[in-house]
């Protein structure tokens, strides 16, 4: 069983920059891929980015591609989203998620989300 707790969200200014974090409860969070997904208001979740276990493999979505970056630490049990040159369309819910399948981590039916949080940006 994992759980996941997202932090880092809030209000920024469009051109801005936030730091998602993703912290997972458990001893077996390296044995997990990671992936950040979002969903803005009227649309289906989609994917954002993904994280190999140890972190040799990273996959974004092309929307995202140059001004996000994932990573994650292992030893804390997180998994981070930078974003950089936020736009308007970045506004969304922003889940994180675990899976077992790099294959399913890229697919909106992982084993473990987070609650989700909100990032707003601004004109």
């Amino acid at each position: 069983q994992v759980q996941l707790v997202e932090s880092g969200g809030g209000l920024v200014q469009a051109g801005g920059s936030l730091r998602l974090s993703c912290a997972a409860s458990g001893r077996t969070f390296s044995f997990y891929h990671m992936g950040w997904f979002r969903q803005a208001p009227g649309k289906e979740r989609e994917f954002v980015a993904a994280i190999s276990w140890n972190g040799g493999s990273t996959y974004y979505a092309d929307s995202v591609q140059g001004r996000f970056t994932i990573s994650r630490d292992n030893a804390k049990n997180t998994v981070y989203l930078q974003m950089n040159s936020l736009k308007r369309e970045d506004t969304a819910v922003y889940y994180c998620a675990a899976d077992k399948s790099w294959r399913q981590i890229h697919t909106d039916n992982n084993d473990y989300w987070g609650q989700g949080i909100q990032v707003t940006v601004s004109s």
